[in-house]
């Protein structure tokens, strides 16, 4: 299949009608208002990026190029052991960077890590903020970033456009392929005291800089290269969804679709092939691009109630949801999971699109099943007496402004008891 095929659903089509209807108006007919309303305008905002296989060793001139000096290198133990936190500080001091490295950082961040962060970033006059590392880390990163310039607590950052005062720069070293968070505009971060996750969103959070090197996602458990490549395709099929898609988050949305699809399965039955791990990390890449500009759905809304109160690993949460969620959407927009389907391989052509979107998901479960993702949340710790608590906390979710069809709150119960 090549890129950019689309069948049933071409996802310019409705930008073609607009534009047709912007030449029908004349010089005096195209004002502002007249261009807004027969064209939907598309922001795209992106990092700069680094791509390719020892990239890495670019880092310190990446922060030199943002004004660092003494740049604040967040990570966690993990890649402490697997010795990438190490040859990142290595690469900065050969630069003549003096390095702060601070690796108290664990799954699904808490409140209180953000803050013990941000003291040790105060406290070591650092100016350029590192992230080496997963989604948990960058979001730690992120989230020291907001308190060194805005003050207060990170609970207090809850939502849509909260992060007033510009942050420091920030440069993000993924050592996964899934989360996005080197390219987002999103902070996820666990209130320990109401056991939920917030969700921090605020294009002052896209980094400066994205620097992806394949080489470091061959150091990952089996569990975890699951879990993000997963969360990598909910990210895809979430913005292509999405209310706020558009061309050209949909071109990348697909294209990490078939990437991940034809390439998931391979990193964990031959961890070493290199090909398969950079293409991983090119579709983690896209679906971050993706998602950060179209935002997702009702998967990562009801994701992070889980997250927050298991501690539960977000991508193997979304691995169990996604495919009842896409179920649930089809039934308001089929059409718009014809695209998706063709992109994960499935024939098309002459299939009803409600056909397609029942073939995707469950094409999403068996892939879910190849990579050791349990079938049902209960597997993970949720209890049918959390669904109600979790459902209310899911209508709060910023992800829920954008999910393509509307959701109420016994439509999110129905589908977490689904998922049980």
């Amino acid at each position: 299949m090549s890129r950019g095929v689309v069948t049933g659903n071409d996802p310019s089509a409705d930008w073609s009608r607009d534009l047709a209807r912007c030449e029908l108006l004349g010089p005096q007919e195209m004002s502002t208002d007249a261009v807004r309303q027969s064209a939907r305008l598309a922001k795209f905002h992106v990092p700069e990026v680094v791509f390719g296989p020892g990239s890495l060793a670019e880092l310190g001139h990446c922060v030199l190029r943002l004004g660092g000096r003494r740049p604040f290198l967040v990570t966690d133990p993990g890649l402490m052991e697997a010795g990438w936190a190490h040859e990142a500080a290595a690469h900065q001091r050969r630069a003549g960077l003096r390095p702060v490295v601070w690796h108290d950082v664990t799954p699904n961040p808490k409140d209180h890590e953000i803050q013990a962060g941000f003291e040790r970033y105060a406290e070591s006059g650092c100016d350029v903020i590192v992230g080496v590392g997963g989604g948990s880390v960058i979001d730690a990163a992120k989230g020291v970033a907001i308190l060194s310039s805005n003050g207060g607590r990170i609970l207090d950052y809850e939502g849509v456009d909260q992060v007033v005062q510009p942050i420091p720069p920030t440069v993000m070293v993924p050592s996964t392929a899934g989360t996005g968070a080197d390219v987002s505009q999103f902070a996820v971060i666990t209130d320990t005291t109401a056991r939920i996750k917030i969700t921090i969103v605020s294009r002052t959070l896209v980094p400066e800089i994205s620097l992806i090197d394949p080489r470091l996602l061959t150091t990952m458990p089996d569990w975890l290269n699951a879990a993000t490549g997963l969360d990598a395709l909910t990210h895809a099929i979430e913005a292509f969804v999405s209310r706020a898609h558009n061309p050209l988050t949909d071109t990348h949305a697909l294209h990490a679709v078939e990437l991940i699809t034809g390439n998931l399965g391979r990193t964990q039955t031959h961890p070493k092939d290199f090909g398969a791990r950079l293409a991983m990390a090119q579709a983690a890449l896209e679906a971050g691009m993706a998602f950060t500009n179209a935002i997702l759905g009702v998967t990562h809304a009801m994701s992070h109630q889980i997250g927050g109160l298991l501690d539960a690993p977000h991508g193997v949460v979304n691995g169990v949801l996604l495919p009842h969620v896409i179920r649930f959407n089809s039934e308001a927009r089929p059409e718009r999971f014809v695209a998706l389907g063709a992109a994960a391989g499935l024939p098309t052509a002459g299939v009803p699109p409600h056909e397609v979107a029942e073939r995707l998901a469950d094409l999403v479960r068996a892939l879910a099943d190849d990579v050791g993702v349990p079938k049902g949340l209960a597997s993970l710790g949720v209890a049918e007496h959390d669904v109600p608590v979790m459902a209310r906390t899911t209508l709060k979710d910023a992800c829920m402004a954008t999910n393509p069809r509307h959701v109420d709150l016994r439509d999110v119960e129905t589908l977490f008891r689904e998922a049980l």
